[in-house]
């Protein structure tokens, strides 16, 4: 499965060409924007285009730059107008449109051809590919958007169109804006007022599935699903949770713009949002977990990236306050907020090294897990530990306005800043630079706690250091003390400068104290925070797959084709055969294939958190047998500071799916699958113990309750 993200504008797309004009512009707030009425018939089976552009120009120029696919031969239909060309790269062209005064920036233009550009496959680290698509029209399916140059781009501008399709019978296409019917015309129709940042068509054999809004808010929006297989269960649930996720974010932070959302089922598996609709893969749909996890942040998109558009120049702030907004909002209301903070810390720790860090600022889009950990993760904890500096209610405030003031326009980290600064009346200047322009993290220390008897009850005091070699950051970050009777409490210390202190007065005495327990700060894990997982051995830059000599030969070539998967421009991992090694090496990562592997019992030896005995093939993990007939099982551990993965199938036919979805399971540390697809059967992370940032008062170590927490729309709303 591919991760979700927003595609690249067309500008971003074509920023590699040699020519001035394919040069990316940021778009500025005020961006121009031209009109278009266009009538295309498309021809998949020839993979053809045909279209008539009535184009409604900016006012006051004599010419205007366009950027159109090569071979579309574009010639000037009506208006006094003339086209020169400027050159071409790659599938792109450029032409200078020339406009007589006479013009008044009405020109038609017609032009048509072939698109067909097949799918590339992108890497984005140790056997994680994606694939896209430059544009298509194929009989399969139409995907075309501004980088595959289907309409006359003018660089720099935003778009409003209004758009007749004629297709073959039974075909249907789509766009952003309303539709599909239009009375007196028999193709799709879709009409967009609002200016747009590109113009998506996307065309198929669709079946619809609709469920009409009621007038006002969200609620006036239509849910769409169109589905390339009919199945009246599976859109019945997507229209139930886009009716959710709309009245939800309209509440949060303010009015749905478009006039529906819909998603849509793709050709190939993707996860991509556009302005008022989402483009899943037909296994991604129908994966029972995507409703709830990644559904939701495409939804967002709406809001931010398709209604606020991000200022690219100055960092996408998007993908962040989205991860933040829906992936981190579903499970923080599942009262799972810390755990995927933590996962964030962990990812950030497992995928980025020095040299692959960057700035917020810096983030354009995800190229890897590497920029993910970064642009999605990161960012989603700077916009936490604002959130935990104003409180619920002027963040909540704070995102509206930022939303009311921007809509449809560009904006970035500048503009975030201010809608916060107003509503809170509080400068905030030096936490937006240092956590948008400074790569890094926070490292803490927790000292010279102690406890004193008071006259009314006991006061616990100590220091907080940040001791990274870099400059210190601002942020706050929680205390929570736990007294032997009572309940918890939690305070909020400001560190606006390397070390700050704090004292907690308790009706009883202190049981234990912790500092930053819900993982609320961006910071590095400390030993104990978080246990070994497979991101360790997919994040690192070089390590070792051995290969067991001794399984029978076609488990041995299905060993050795995930390893060459997975070491595919990795030139730091190396694969060997086990018979190869006189001994496990300790100085790097390695991952043990097979139940046979000789290495097994040392991977084995003296763990805590499983019972692995490679000769009787037996498995326990907490206590309990797991069933290994047949099985796909992956443990990891770690060594003295050395993660081992190890990695046994039952069945070869296994193994493919294995190496494929393998890597997107980096958080977990341990996994079983079952049958050829493989199936998931179980997945867990080994529990984690107590670090340096915890003190115990005494020798008791009883469980305890975290400090409870409203998600932030129980408490906003």
């Amino acid at each position: 499965m591919h991760h979700f993200l927003k595609p690249a504008p067309v500008l971003a797309l074509i920023a590699a060409l040699p020519l001035a004009l394919f040069m990316p512009r940021a778009l500025p707030a005020e961006t121009p924007v031209v009109g278009h009425h266009m009538e295309v018939r498309l021809d998949p089976a020839a993979g053809e285009i045909n279209v008539v552009d009535k184009l409604t120009l900016p006012p006051g120029r004599d010419s205007v730059d366009l950027v159109l696919h090569t071979g579309l031969a574009p010639r000037v239909l009506s208006g006094d107008a003339t086209l020169e060309p400027l050159g071409r790269d790659e599938h792109l062209e450029a032409l200078r449109l020339h406009l007589s005064p006479a013009a008044k920036g009405a020109v038609t233009l017609a032009y048509g051809g072939q698109i067909r550009h097949g799918l590339t496959a992108v890497p984005e680290g140790m056997g994680r590919e994606r694939q896209e698509s430059t544009g298509t029209i194929a009989p399969d399916g139409v995907f075309l958007d501004g980088g595959s140059g289907w309409y006359p781009r003018v660089p720099g501008t935003l778009q409003r169109f209004d758009l007749l399709v004629t297709l073959p019978p039974g075909w249907q296409a789509l766009s952003q804006g309303a539709g599909p019917e239009r009375a007196g015309f028999a193709g799709s129709a879709w009409i967009e007022t609002q200016p747009q940042d590109d113009i998506y068509l996307i065309a198929a054999p669709f079946t619809l599935y609709r469920e009409p809004g009621n007038p006002g808010g969200a609620k006036g929006a239509e849910a769409q699903v169109w589905l390339r297989t009919p199945d009246e269960p599976l859109a019945a649930s997507y229209l139930a949770a886009t009716r959710e996720y709309l009245d939800l974010y309209s509440r949060l932070i303010g009015p749905y713009a478009y006039a529906k959302f819909a998603l849509v089922e793709n050709s190939w598996e993707s996860g991509l949002g556009m302005p008022s609709f989402t483009l899943l893969g037909p296994r991604v749909i129908r994966l029972p977990f995507i409703i709830g996890s990644s559904y939701p942040h495409e939804v967002l998109h709406n809001w931010w990236g398709n209604g606020v558009y991000v200022e690219q120049r100055t960092g996408n702030w998007s993908e962040g306050l989205t991860a933040y907004l829906a992936d981190h909002l579903m499970k923080e209301r599942d009262g799972q907020g810390a755990a995927y903070r933590r996962d964030s810390l962990q990812a950030y720790a497992d995928y980025v090294s020095t040299d692959q860090d960057f700035a917020l600022t810096a983030f354009r889009g995800r190229h890897g897990e590497a920029s993910q950990a970064i642009g999605y993760g990161k960012a989603a904890m700077f916009f936490h530990n604002l959130r935990l500096q104003l409180g619920d209610a002027l963040f909540t405030e704070g995102l509206q306005r930022f939303y009311t003031d921007n809509r449809f326009r560009a904006a970035g980290y500048a503009d975030l800043r201010r809608a916060f600064e107003t509503v809170s009346g509080r400068d905030l200047k030096d936490y937006f630079t240092a956590w948008t322009t400074r790569t890094g993290a926070v490292r803490l220390a927790l000292t010279e706690v102690k406890t004193e008897p008071t006259k009314t009850g006991y006061r616990v005091s100590g220091r907080i250091m940040q001791t990274q070699r870099e400059a210190p950051f601002p942020l706050v970050v929680p205390v929570v003390v736990h007294p032997v009777t009572g309940p918890p409490q939690r305070v909020l210390v400001n560190l606006d400068g390397r070390e700050g202190r704090f004292a907690i007065d308790l009706p009883a005495a202190p049981l234990r104290l912790a500092l930053d327990p819900a993982f609320d700060s961006f910071r590095t894990l400390e030993p104990g925070e978080a246990a070994v997982s497979l991101g360790a051995l997919f994040g690192a830059a070089q390590g070792l797959i051995l290969l067991p000599s001794g399984a029978e030969p076609s488990l041995l070539a299905g060993y050795r084709d995930l390893a060459t998967a997975w070491t595919v421009g990795q030139p730091g991992w190396r694969v060997a055969l086990d018979s190869d090694q006189a001994e496990l090496p300790k100085d790097r990562p390695v991952w043990l294939l097979g139940w046979e592997n000789r290495f097994s019992p040392a991977f084995a030896a003296d763990s805590r958190d499983f019972s692995l005995d490679p000769q009787g093939r037996t498995l326990r993990i907490a206590g309990a047998d797991v069933d290994t007939l047949g099985a796909g099982l992956v443990l990891t551990r770690e060594r003295d500071g050395q993660a081992l993965g190890w990695i046994a199938a039952g069945d070869a036919a296994a193994l493919p799916g294995l190496a494929r979805k393998l890597p997107h399971y980096g958080k977990y540390g341990y996994l079983i699958f079952t049958g050829a697809a493989p199936d998931n059967r179980t997945k867990g992370q080994w529990p984690p113990g107590d670090s340096a940032l915890v003190r115990w008062f005494g020798d008791a170590r009883p469980a305890l309750a975290p400090v409870p927490r409203a998600s932030l729309v129980e408490a906003g709303h």
